[in-house]
């Protein structure tokens, strides 16, 4: 039998709803495939295993997020495009897109794979994807550059405080505090 790359690219989209839902960590191929009405084996067929089919499902994920920035209008000002970017990273399906980068992110932390080269990946693409919002505002692309580098790590600290319930008026003044910052250097 012949492996179908439609059937790949739909089982692909389907994990990553599945995974979107009930997270990366822990994640087992027989309640998976159960799901997607198939095998856990017929999933090794297409994937190879299952460390293609998690590369594949972040891959996917961090493409549904890119795609919500590049659906983003123009911001009017440096400033503005800070508070818009959080915003649709907070959005669906951008939180939860965020949530299983975290989960990969920190395995990848240890080495593990396929999520330190499939994070390195996406966080190269995610970059593009800021720095692309902030030149279609108006924002010089080396300026673009260093803002999206800052915007960037102090979005992934935001999301890493999110599950500690931090007052919403508190995080609202820190995402202020970064667009006062990131529109200093200009």
């Amino acid at each position: 039998m012949a492996k179908d790359p439609q059937r790949r690219t739909e089982w692909t989209e389907a994990a990553t709803d599945y995974v979107l839902d009930h997270g990366l960590i822990g994640l087992s191929l027989r309640p998976l495939a159960a799901e997607l009405g198939t095998s856990d084996r017929m999933l090794l067929y297409h994937f190879g295993s299952k460390d293609e089919l998690v590369a594949a499902v972040l891959r996917a994920s961090n493409d549904r997020a890119v795609a919500q920035l590049a659906a983003l209008p123009p911001s009017p000002d440096l400033r503005s495009a800070v508070g818009d970017l959080w915003a649709a990273v907070q959005a669906e399906p951008g939180d939860r897109c965020t949530r299983i980068y975290v989960e990969a992110a920190a395995l990848g932390l240890f080495g593990r794979e396929p999520y330190a080269s499939v994070v390195r990946e996406a966080n190269a693409v995610w970059t593009t994807a800021l720095v692309t919002h902030l030149v279609r505002s108006g924002v010089d692309r080396a300026l673009a550059a260093r803002a999206a580098d800052v915007v960037d790590a102090a979005f992934m600290g935001f999301q890493l405080d999110l599950p500690l319930d931090v007052d919403p008026a508190a995080r609202a003044r820190a995402v202020a505090d970064l667009a006062d910052a990131v529109a200093a250097l200009a």
